[in-house]
């Protein structure tokens, strides 16, 4: 199942506490999940040689299925007392993944991005969104529009996590009593909606005090109530309860779904209740469409690898071109990564032919199914040979772009029998090649068990390219619907 817990700190690292007046300050948070404390985050600032430093570091520790998950995620800026973007760093530890970003802001808008995992470095440039703020930015706007009720104004947030700027619309509300960990306050209220990419809009409300600290935060995220609460050092460091996340991945099936190999195709209809702005993606293997009463009509049917296709790819179409290029987590140019694919593949020349080589070889290659590994790349997951439904995916999709074939990496849900004594969906991950013109599933995960690989019993939420910051709308979607019928039409 991939890790909800990842975009959930992600996320956490846009909604920590706005810092407070003095040039020097470290502020301790509880984070609470479903009412049970999972870890905490630090958030300091400094202010040395006409340079402003803020740091915010949140560390998590989950269960899966009784296997403790640490994820740990340091986002650093550096800007100008004027709140002008300097510099940005990013840490994630993900199980025993680590990866880093590093991003230096030249004038004019390029920044030099250097990432490193693994040993390995990658280095790109991008452009500065117009207009977008880091921390010290957003603290200078923040005091600049003030707290009186009824503001309200927009800014564009830089997150380094997902190297995007983020439209934030920010409303101020009235003051109202706030339980801080058994002490009422009272703080005033601020609704924050911020447009993830891919994901839509996900809705924090702060209580602040009148120094503009934040002291709590809760957010509904991925069918889970977080929160964020200013506390001792001591109590934010201490002890944490245990929270196991895979059963409140789950989505109910309204009947059970038996032999999915003999299934042509299935109709789904989902209800996203007052989720008014759930979206799910329309593809070659999947199509969407909305009813007058709002819910979701889904027919997923699988599409068939034709054979003749030919690789490498040789047209123009700027997405398939792009989606034939090495990234950060799925690192096609790797030595490693091209002798693998040119093993897996062999002597063939037909596409559909090849990519069914490359999922077998997935399915093979990685000998240890294990949860406890957080969120690894291609590159990382052939040292290793270990992870779960991601580490299977990310893998197949390199392969797929080291000879050549455009590839992508899907999340969303899957059809498992039982689970936890009723049947449902799980959250998973997958892979799309195209083939013959058409984007083709393939699941080396399934592959390897007696599943058998991709079918239509496989809901996308979200396609991108491996990275974890393109899985903000599976986060999200998961807590958004039900399945309130299944239509199931049989192969002939």
């Amino acid at each position: 199942m991939i890790r909800r817990s990842y975009y959930v700190v992600l996320f956490l690292l846009t909604i920590v506490c706005a810092p407070a007046w003095a040039e020097t300050e470290t502020d301790y948070l509880a984070v609470f999940m479903e009412g049970k404390k999972v870890g905490h985050s630090v958030h300091t600032r400094s202010v040395e040689g006409g340079r402003v430093t803020t740091s915010d570091r949140v560390k998590i520790t989950i269960s899966r299925i009784g296997i403790p998950v640490t994820i740990e995620m340091t986002e650093t800026s550096v800007e100008t007392p004027e709140g002008k973007p300097l510099r940005f760093e990013s840490v994630q530890l993900l199980g025993a993944v680590t990866m880093k970003t590093v991003g230096v802001v030249r004038e004019g808008g390029a920044v030099d991005v250097v990432s490193s995992q693994f040993g390995a470095e990658q280095k790109s440039t991008i452009q500065w969104p117009q207009g977008a703020l880091m921390s010290e930015g957003l603290r200078l706007l923040t005091l600049e529009k003030g707290l009186k009720p009824g503001t309200e104004y927009s800014a564009t947030v830089f997150s380094p996590g997902v190297m995007q700027g983020m439209t934030a619309k920010i409303a101020i509300k009235d003051k109202k009593e706030v339980d801080l960990l058994g002490r009422v306050v009272k703080l005033t209220e601020v609704v924050t909606t911020m447009n993830m990419p891919g994901a839509g809009n996900v809705v924090t409300t702060s209580y602040v005090d009148d120094d503009m600290r934040t002291l709590k935060s809760v957010v509904p995220m991925a069918g889970l109530l977080i929160e964020m609460v200013d506390c001792p050092k001591e109590f934010a460091l201490g002890t944490n309860d245990v929270l196991d996340l895979i059963d409140r991945m789950f989505v109910k099936s309204p009947e059970p779904i038996r032999n999915l190999h003999g299934i042509a195709a299935i109709t789904y209809t989902l209800n996203p209740g007052k989720a008014a702005d759930f979206t799910i993606p329309t593809t070659d293997n999947q199509k969407a469409t909305r009813t007058a009463e709002g819910k979701v009509i889904l027919e997923v049917r699988p599409v068939a690898a034709p054979s003749g296709g030919e690789f490498p790819y040789q047209g123009s179409d700027p997405a398939l071109l792009e989606a034939i290029q090495p990234t950060r987590f799925l690192q096609s140019d790797n030595k490693q990564i091209v002798a693998l694919a040119r093993k897996a593949v062999g002597d063939t020349k037909d596409a559909a032919d090849a990519v069914r080589r490359i999922e077998a070889f997935v399915a093979e290659y990685i000998d240890d199914k294990s949860l406890s590994v957080g969120y690894a790349s291609a590159a990382e997951v052939v040292e290793s040979r270990q992870g779960d439904c991601s580490e299977f995916a990310v893998l197949a999709a390199a392969l797929c772009r080291a000879v050549g074939i455009p590839s992508q990496v899907v999340v969303g849900i899957a059809y498992v029998d039982e689970f936890g004594g009723q049947q449902g969906f799980g959250g998973h991950a997958w892979t799309q090649a195209w083939v013959g013109g058409k984007w083709v599933g393939l699941d080396a995960a399934f592959k390897s068990s007696n599943r058998g690989g991709y079918d239509a019993g496989h809901i996308a939420l979200a396609v991108g390219n491996g990275d974890p910051g393109d899985f903000f709308n599976m986060a999200t979607a998961l807590g958004q619907f039900q399945i309130e019928k299944v239509v199931v039409e049989n192969a002939k």
